[in-house]
């Protein structure tokens, strides 16, 4: 079993899009008994919530279905337990770091370094903005989400 975790800041909005669509894309590759997820945020602002309105509203939208994910935080037990821990931004990468034991910081990683499609590396924080920023953060996590997965196939099941 591989087991991927998606990181942002209040597992409200960019987290549980990549947890639905990485989840729905799993599925769709037959290799859902294979690939646990799961998704944290850095910050304990919103725990026990679901995820925001227009991020389950826009994932609907493409069929990812977000409404039974509630916002966590991550624990130290998480390094242990996932292979990839994957950050949106750097921020929450190095929020990541601070906290991860010394020999299992090899399995954070930024989540746009598994797409080709973007000239930059971070997911940006759609929720203070509009439904447009809820789109892009979507075309976003879809394209590193193939990556991701392209990744985890030539790696564990070859």
């Amino acid at each position: 079993m591989v087991k991927v975790l998606f990181v942002c800041m209040g597992n409200i909005c960019r987290s549980p899009t990549a947890h639905g669509v990485f989840e729905n894309l799993v599925k769709i590759n037959g290799l859902e008994g294979a690939i646990e997820i799961d998704s944290a945020g850095t910050h304990a602002y919103h725990i026990g919530e679901p995820p925001d309105k227009r991020a389950r509203a826009t994932a609907l939208n493409r069929g990812v279905d977000l409404s039974s994910q509630r916002a966590r935080r991550v624990q130290v037990s998480d390094f242990e337990c996932y292979d990839y821990v994957v950050a949106m931004d750097h921020d929450n990468l190095s929020n990541l770091i601070e906290i991860c034991p010394t020999a299992m910081k090899g399995k954070i990683t930024l989540f746009l370094s598994y797409s080709s499609h973007f000239d930059v590396d971070e997911v940006p924080d759609p929720y203070y903005g509009g439904p447009t920023g809820f789109e892009k953060v979507l075309d976003m996590v879809e394209s590193a989400s193939e990556g991701l997965l392209a990744h985890i196939k030539q790696q564990h099941f070859k």
